[in-house]
Parts: C-alpha cells; sequence; structure tokens
C-alpha cells in the first residue's frame, strides 16, 4: 500500500514556549483531550466529549500533572523515575515547545516537548488523533547527552488523570482455553494493577486492556467510557491509583519489573503504543471506535476479506501422511472452503517432529511424512482450486533439534542453572540480532520456497521463566524483557515488509499473544484453543470488546468437543463460529450426509454475509454473563444490512423469553427478515415472521419472539433494507 503524506501548512505550529495559560487541543470528532501549560509546567486539564467553549478550563479545568516525575515531590506512582549520570534520582520536565501536524487526512500528530533544565534529557509525548474512530494514540521518547548512561526505573507510555464520583474497571483474564473473561471492579483509594510478568505469550492470564467507567456503572449503550489498550506483545503493566480526593491516575506501559534500563548517550528510548477512546455511550460505542480504528489502522488488510479454511490439527494431531493430508484437501475443497492449513507436526529430519518433544528449530520437512516436501501438498490445493497455509513456531527449539545442538547459547537462559522446560521446549532470545535473523529467515526461506503458500499460524506456546542472555553485557541483563518484544516486532516487521501478500494468524497457545503492537502485523488472529462452542461465546465477546470480528478466528470443531467433551449440534457451532473468520477442524469423513449437506450449505451462506460481518459496526444485546439467552448483531455502516445472532445456552421448564430487540437499525426504513442456517428438517425459529418486512423502529422497540428451545439453540437472521 502507498502512503502518501500531506502537511496542512495551517495545522503546523511549532513554539518555543507558549503564554502562561496556553491550551494545547488534542481533538477527533467527538473528543478533546487538553493541557495547559502553567509555570512552565505540563497540567491536564480535561479529556471528554468536544467542548464548545475551552476558554474555560483555563480557569476551571482540571490541574494533573501531564507526565509526572520521581523526587519532585511526587506522593503517587509516576510516569518516569530515571538517575541521571551523576546518581541524581530527580527529573523536572519543563514545557519547550508543541508541534502540530497532519501526516495524512484524518489524523492530527501533536508532540510536546519537555525537558529537564538542570540535564541534557530531554521527554517528547506524542499524541496521534484519529478523527473518525475517535481514538487517540499515545507514546512517550526519551534521549540525553549526559556524559554516562542514565538509568531508567519507571517508563510509561502515558499518563491519564481523572476526577469522577466512582470509577468502576472492567479488565480480562483468563488461562489456557479460558481466555478473556470480563470482570468488573469498583476501584477504591490504592493501586489496581493489571500486569503480565510472561515475557512471551503476555495476554496468557491477563489483557493489557481495559474499559473505566466514570460516575456510575456502564452498560452496552450508557455511561461513560474509556476504553483503553497498550500496543505491546511482552511484560506490560496498567496501574490505577485512587486517591481520597477521589482522583484518579492511570499509568500504562511496559512493566519495568525487574527491568532497569541503561540509556546511553545518543541512544533513543521510545515505548509502545497506548490506545484510548472516550465515549457516552456505553461499552458499545468504545468498541465500535477500536474496532473502525483498527479497520483502518491496526490491522494488516483490516479491510480486506479473510479465507474460509479448514485445520488439519483436531483431526490428526502430529499423526498425518500424504495420504491423509490429501484426503483431508479434497474434502476441504469439496466442502467448499478455500484454504487448507496444515499445522504442528511437518517438520524435523534428524529430530522428527512426531509429538512436542522434539523437532522446534529444525524448520525443514519432515521426509518420512512428506516425502515429496511441501510443494506436493501446495500443488495438491492448488488441483483442488484451494490455497495452501502451514503452521510455524519459530521463536521456539527443543533441546530435542539440530538448532540446539548448534547453537545451546542462542536460548534464554541463566548462566551456571539448569533449563527450564516448558511444553519441552525454550525460548530463542530475540533480544541478539543473530537470533532474530535466524527466525526472520526460517520463515522468509518457507514462503521463498513455496512462493504459492498464502497463510501462516505463527504459534508461541510457552512463557519466559529463567530470563537471562548470553548476548548482553552482565549489566545490561535487565534489558532482556524489552529487548525480546522489540525483537520480536523488528521480525514480525522485516518478515511482513518481504512478504506483504500472504495472511498471518497471530496465536499463542490460544490467545497467549493479543495485543495491537503484534497485530499491526497480522490479519487475524487464534481468541482459544478451546473450541467448543459455548465457552467460544463467553471468549468472544470479551474480544470482542476491543477487536474486530473481521480478525478474530472462529471454527467448528468436532462434538464432543475435544476440550471439555460438551456435545452441542452443528447449527450451534456453525451459527458461533459464522460470528468471525470462519474455519472448521471438524473433518468431512466424519460427519453424517445430512451435516454434510448443512455445512455446505452454511459455508456458502456465511460467503454471502461476511463482508456484513467483516466491515459492519458491532452491536452487543444480550449478555451471556446476564442470562441463558445471548444476542449481538452486525450493521453495516450505511445501515442497509444487518446480521443478527440468538443463542440459548440453558433451557429452563416453564422459562418465558420475551421478544429479542434489535440494534443500530434506521428507525423509519423497512427490513426484510431472512433466517439462514435452518438445519434441515427444522423450523425457522423466526416463525411467521420470516421473510416478512418490519421497520427499524419496529425491530429495535418491540422486537421479534425468536423460538429458541433447549440447551444450544441458536439462530442467525439476515436483515436487508428495502
Amino acid at each position: 500500500m502507498l502512503k502518501r503524506t500531506f502537511i496542512l501548512i495551517g495545522l503546523v505550529l511549532s513554539f518555543c514556549s507558549l503564554p502562561a495559560q496556553e491550551l494545547i487541543q488534542i481533538t477527533t470528532r467527538n473528543t478533546a483531550l487538553v493541557f495547559r501549560v502553567a509555570n512552565q509546567s505540563l497540567r491536564q486539564v480535561y479529556y471528554g466529549p468536544r467542548l464548545a467553549d475551552t476558554d474555560v478550563l483555563q480557569k476551571q479545568g482540571n490541574n494533573f500533572p501531564a507526565y509526572s516525575t520521581y523526587g519532585m515531590g511526587e506522593q503517587n506512582e509516576v510516569a518516569l523515575h530515571a538517575v541521571h549520570a551523576d546518581g541524581n534520582t530527580s527529573t523536572l520536565l519543563n514545557f519547550e515547545s508543541v508541534k502540530q501536524e497532519s501526516p495524512e487526512p484524518g489524523i492530527t500528530l501533536t508532540t510536546i516537548s519537555l525537558k529537564d533544565p538542570l540535564y541534557p534529557f530531554q521527554v517528547k509525548l506524542f499524541y496521534k488523533a484519529y478523527e473518525e474512530s475517535d481514538l487517540i494514540e499515545q507514546w512517550t521518547i526519551y534521549q540525553h547527552t549526559e556524559k554516562k548512561s542514565v538509568t531508567l526505573y519507571q517508563f510509561a507510555s502515558a499518563q491519564l488523570s481523572f476526577k469522577s464520583s466512582s470509577y468502576r474497571l472492567t479488565h480480562f483474564a483468563g488461562d489456557w482455553a479460558g481466555e478473556c473473561n470480563m470482570s468488573e471492579v469498583e476501584l477504591t483509594e490504592g493501586i489496581k494493577v493489571i500486569d503480565s510478568k510472561l515475557g512471551t505469550r503476555a495476554t496468557f492470564f491477563a489483557h493489557p486492556m481495559c474499559l473505566l467507567s466514570l460516575n456510575g456503572r456502564m452498560t452496552e449503550d450508557n455511561g461513560e467510557v474509556i476504553g483503553m489498550a497498550l500496543a505491546w506483545p511482552a511484560n506490560f503493566k496498567l496501574e490505577f491509583e485512587k486517591n481520597n480526593n477521589q482522583e484518579l491516575r492511570v499509568l500504562a506501559g511496559m512493566n519495568p519489573y525487574a527491568s532497569h534500563y541503561k540509556l546511553k548517550k545518543g541512544d533513543v528510548f521510545q515505548t509502545p503504543s497506548f490506545l484510548y477512546t472516550y465515549s457516552t455511550k456505553g461499552n458499545g460505542q468504545v468498541s465500535r471506535n477500536f474496532h473502525r480504528w483498527a479497520r483502518k489502522y491496526g490491522l494488516r488488510h483490516g479491510e480486506n476479506s479473510r479465507y474460509t479454511l479448514m485445520n488439519n490439527w483436531e483431526a490428526t494431531y502430529f499423526n498425518f501422511n500424504e495420504p491423509k493430508l490429501k484426503s483431508i484437501i479434497e474434502d476441504a475443497a469439496g466442502m467448499g472452503f478455500e484454504l487448507f492449513l496444515l499445522d504442528d507436526g511437518w517438520f524435523g529430519q534428524k529430530h522428527p517432529r512426531n509429538n512436542d518433544d522434539a523437532g522446534l528449530g529444525d524448520w525443514v520437512v519432515n521426509k518420512e511424512k512428506l516425502p515429496n516436501g511441501l510443494g506436493w501438498l501446495v500443488k495438491q490445493c492448488t488441483d483442488n482450486d484451494i490455497k495452501f497455509g502451514i503452521w510455524v513456531e519459530p521463536e521456539m527449539v527443543n533441546p530435542q533439534s539440530e538448532l540446539f545442538e548448534k547453537h545451546p547459547d542462542w536460548v534464554i537462559q541463566q548462566p551456571g542453572r539448569e533449563h527450564i522446560l516448558f511444553r519441552r521446549q525454550l525460548v530463542l532470545d530475540l533480544s541478539n540480532p543473530e537470533v532474530q535473523e535466524f527466525v526472520y529467515k526460517s520463515v522468509h526461506d518457507i514462503l521463498k520456497d513455496n512462493p504459492q503458500i498464502a497463510f501462516v499460524k505463527w504459534d508461541c506456546n510457552r512463557a519466559v521463566t529463567n530470563p537471562g542472555s548470553t548476548y548482553l553485557p552482565a549489566d545490561e541483563q535487565s534489558h532482556i524483557w524489552i529487548e525480546y518484544g522489540r525483537g520480536l516486532l523488528n521480525v514480525f516487521k522485516k518478515v511482513r515488509d518481504s512478504h506483504p501478500d500472504v495472511h498471518f494468524m497471530l496465536c499463542s497457545g490460544g490467545g497467549g499473544r493479543l495485543d495491537y503492537g503484534s497485530l499491526r502485523y497480522f490479519e487475524e488472529y487464534w481468541p482459544s484453543d478451546n473450541t467448543d462452542a459455548l465457552q467460544r461465546i463467553l471468549i468472544q465477546w470479551g474480544n470482542s470488546q476491543f477487536f474486530p470480528s473481521i480478525a478474530m478466528c472462529c471454527h467448528v470443531s468436532a462434538s464432543p468437543n475435544h476440550q471439555t467433551g460438551r456435545t452441542t449440534p452443528l447449527k450451534f457451532r456453525f451459527d458461533v463460529a459464522m460470528q468471525g473468520a470462519l474455519g472448521m477442524d471438524l473433518q468431512p469423513s466424519t460427519m453424517n450426509e445430512k451435516e454434510v449437506i448443512f455445512a455446505k450449505e452454511a459455508i456458502k451462506t456465511y460467503e454471502s454475509i461476511r463482508n456484513i460481518v467483516f466491515t459492519g459496526d458491532l452491536y452487543r444485546i444480550l449478555s451471556p454473563y446476564e442470562g441463558n439467552r445471548t444476542s449481538m448483531m452486525y450493521v453495516l455502516p450505511d445501515k442497509s444490512r444487518a446480521v443478527f445472532y440468538a443463542y440459548q445456552l440453558k433451557s429452563h421448564i416453564g422459562e418465558v423469553s420475551a421478544p429479542m430487540r434489535f440494534k443500530g437499525l434506521s428507525p423509519d426504513k423497512k427490513y426484510n427478515v431472512k433466517e439462514l442456517n435452518i438445519y434441515p428438517g427444522s423450523r425457522a425459529a423466526t416463525g411467521s415472521a420470516n421473510g416478512q418486512s418490519f421497520s427499524g423502529d419496529f425491530l429495535m422497540n418491540q422486537g421479534l419472539p425468536i423460538g429458541l428451545s433447549g440447551d444450544y439453540s441458536s439462530a442467525v437472521i439476515e436483515l436487508e433494507q428495502q
């Protein structure tokens, strides 16, 4: 994609200094973040809905430090704690200048320069405002020309402050096969911390995103809410400190845990981006803002389509050969899928990858399983008119591998200590540029040698447990946590620059790595290894708060489910998987004739509505956390078409359900109701409403009775404006 830079002279303002009380305004279509400079100090005076008159903020606004520092009177947690070359532990940041420019239409970049008057130590605060999505991206840069290194102990990407009658925080946590569970807590006096110290699969237990509601509890459609997300794939920390004056300070950035950083003279230290948006219309609007931003700026090919695919993993695990894969490829093509994805187990010659004990790091084809190589499999796909994709885990190595035999120094390790294994593997040291180049070439060579590969699933199946580097000097061992994340992003960028048209899936044993720092190099992500449709409703509901459906991989799998043992109808599994990028791990050879007929038709149906799913505005309606029924829908921005989903999670004798209401439609337009995915021999859940037309006003205020009977029943409804 060609990028054009537009500089609007009228928007470029550069000041060596500002008059006392001068305001700096960072605005989007509906919101404003406002600072004031007073006595050389940069203060945050406002963040909220855009104001018609901002002059009042010069005297009536808040008076919070925009970027707090240690040692100059602060009694709270600070954004920056630096120890200068002479041992001085304090830093004072005076305002120097501000510059505002428009690098492209719809974006304004504000750069605020601050400097310590005693030392040649400079801090730059960057605020990139996205007009249409009402989102602000903030990051920070440090540099200095002191005689020796400055040691950084705290280095936040951003600081935001609020004064409100109450604060409620919704955060996201989980574990393998149970990711992204939503929890809400009231913030009381003290500090609430959400962080990760896992290094690689940083979002395995907690996510670097949250919803902060002010002045009361939020709902989907009402309430004052700030949505926040850190774009960083390694250790992170989100900190919320409330004092006795009802003031809240939010700090976000890389986790400083065991990570003090020696910044050398002339070097630049850049923090990851912190993304945030403000809504007066509940968390539903927060989600739509993030989705709109992500499709245009936060994902690779965020405005294009995604492949429907079949994965062999749950059908074969490590036990496959050419005839078995050929059969699956033919079945995938026969079902109407667009791509076949070969998962783990295809590589390793001296140490073949027949289980998870060996082979990681040796990215050569296992000739016992695939004597004709990857090219033969690619040809099978081409002959069947579908694309070919492949699984890799290039950041990892098994001790049983040729790579480890040759380069034992390339793994993250502590000197003189035994290796700590997890899943019988170790983590490669991406702080080392030589290792970065190896990881890059591992993926690059596969794609270069097989240029018809269209898709890569990039996995990561363990955390860092013994942080240390043979590459970093002894006095910089604490840099490993930060340099791993930077090295990983360097590799992602280099791979994507070399292979811009290949689609990549972000995966880490499920949802263990999910952040906008990584996603800018990926088309989609794998939310969870748990493909049970009931639990996926909850997992996908949590992910939808910040990540758009076009990026979320949703697969139909076997019943009973391999993770939970739960038995669910095929229709229910398809209806859940059609919320995002559709795939299937269930193999057609295990399905009966009626199931095959239904699945083929469901795939065709999905292809007819996926543009709505991928580009539509999301409206969540009934929460799976609050009842036995849940529903949500996607509506095209012009409101001409929509897709509505409803699910019965549990059923009770005598339970009476109210009509289900819709959202986001044009009230004065008529919509035709068409139920999709009706299972052969079953009645439409919409009853007599199926095929009829109703006004948007009626559908949103009265709604339709949806006849969901029994556990795991569901309905998918297409609405088309007449």
